[in-house]
């Protein structure tokens, strides 16, 4: 059990670690002052997320490694963030639709997980929820914000939805670890929330005018450490600071 507690947590530090990276890229570009605030601030929660779940998984491995060796000395193919989260942020539209559909998942996720038998990822999740309400509540405005402004602004939301909604299916997706764990009262089902997202993403874009695309190929890999070109250049930038000064105290 100990080294599915070690992926999984990893698996979801990981996640929130890259998502926050490309929200950060939004960091003095945003539309306006109080948005550009507003969503490096998010990034700021998430980055926080992804600081407290790997350094539990740090010690889970027990090989003494921190949670900076694990963000800033691996390679892509040792990471196993969703891949919605490495997609490009395109523009503003585009960026909101993703955020939509992941903070979506992310509330009954980690609401859940606020009830897990393991006390670090209960009070991580715990804290996660109060963020991640928020954090919602300002995607889905967005939203339908663009999705009942001008023609441009639907235009441009719907693009970013049918670019983005192949990668919404590995959410759910499973492995033997997230069984083991289940078993043990520790990970979420997550087909247990399936459902429930479903509505609430439907429900959702059907205010914003959306159709969702018809696609039957759901991108997977991120399980395997699979990932799409674009997560090298993140790492790439993000890493290239610690990798050349390794020893670096701050």
């Amino acid at each position: 059990m100990k080294d599915s507690l070690y992926n999984y947590t990893l698996r979801l530090g990981d996640t929130s670690l890259i998502l926050a990276q490309r929200l950060s890229e939004w960091t003095g570009h945003g539309p306006f002052l109080e948005e550009d605030l507003a969503l490096t601030n998010i990034a700021l929660d998430i980055f926080g997320r992804a600081k407290g779940l790997l350094e539990y998984a740090a010690k889970k491995e027990g090989k003494g490694r921190t949670e900076d060796d694990l963000a800033f000395f691996r390679s892509d193919r040792e990471f196993f963030n969703l891949l919605i989260t490495e997609q490009p942020n395109g523009d503003y539209a585009k960026t909101m639709i993703r955020q939509s559909i992941i903070d979506c998942f992310d509330l009954l996720f980690y609401t859940e997980l606020a009830k897990s038998k393991d006390l670090t990822l209960a009070g991580i999740a715990s804290k996660s929820v109060k963020e991640i309400t928020y954090h919602k509540r300002h995607s889905f405005s967005w939203v339908v914000r663009f999705g009942n402004g001008t023609e441009e602004s639907f235009s441009r939301l719907q693009k970013g939805l049918n670019e983005i909604w192949a990668y919404s299916g590995e959410l759910f997706e499973m492995n033997e670890d997230d069984h083991n764990l289940i078993k043990d009262g520790i990970a979420v089902d997550l087909d247990s929330l399936k459902q429930k997202w479903e509505l609430e993403i439907k429900d959702l874009f059907e205010k914003a005018n959306l159709v969702i695309p018809e696609t039957l190929f759901m991108q997977q890999g991120s399980r395997k450490a699979l990932h799409s070109e674009y997560l090298g250049y993140i790492l790439a930038e993000m890493q290239s600071i610690p990798r050349m000064h390794p020893n670096a105290k701050w």
